[in-house]
C-alpha cells in the first residue's frame, strides 16, 4: 500500500460520511413535512455503506488499478425507513384525516442528532487520517535532507 492508496481510502470515507450528513440534515429539515409530492408524509432516509475490497486475482487487480478503484467504502444504496408514521391529534391541521389525526414523518430528532454526531466523528477521523498520511509523506521526503 502506498501513500496514495491511504489517501484514496480516506477520501471514500469522507465522501460517504458527507452524504450521510446531508441525508441526516434532510431528515431534520423535513421533520414536520406532512405532505410530499406523493401525498404522504416525508419518510426518513438512511444510507447503506458497502466495503470496497481489492481483489486477489491479478487481472481484476490490474483492471481496478487502471480504473483507479481502491479499497475503502462506497454507498450501496439510500433507503427509506419503513417505521410507521407518527400520528398526532390535530383536527385543525389541513392534512388531518376525518378523525382529526395528522400523520407526521417517522423522523426521531434524538436519533438523528446521535447519527449526526457519529457521522461527524467518522468524518473527523478520516480527515485526521488524511493529515497523518500527508505528514508521513513529508517526513519521508525529509529523510534524505542534510542540515
Amino acid at each position: 500500500m502506498n501513500f496514495f492508496d491511504s489517501l484514496n481510502i480516506s477520501s471514500t470515507g469522507l465522501s460517504a460520511q458527507r452524504l450521510r450528513m446531508n441525508l441526516i440534515a434532510s431528515n431534520l429539515a423535513n421533520v414536520n413535512t406532512t405532505r410530499t409530492e406523493n401525498g404522504e408524509p416525508y419518510k426518513r432516509k438512511d444510507v447503506v455503506f458497502e466495503a470496497v475490497q481489492g481483489s486477489d486475482d491479478f487481472e481484476a487487480t490490474l483492471n481496478e488499478t487502471l480504473n483507479t478503484t481502491t479499497n475503502g467504502v462506497k454507498v450501496a444504496k439510500i433507503i427509506e425507513d419503513e417505521k410507521p408514521f407518527v400520528e398526532k391529534y390535530d383536527p385543525g391541521h389541513p392534512d388531518a384525516d376525518e378523525n382529526g389525526y395528522v400523520r407526521l414523518p417517522n423522523v426521531n430528532m434524538v436519533e438523528e442528532m446521535v447519527n449526526m454526531i457519529s457521522a461527524s466523528r467518522s468524518f473527523e477521523a478520516n480527515a485526521t487520517a488524511v493529515g497523518t498520511t500527508k505528514d508521513m509523506a513529508a517526513a519521508a521526503l525529509r529523510i534524505g535532507e542534510t542540515s
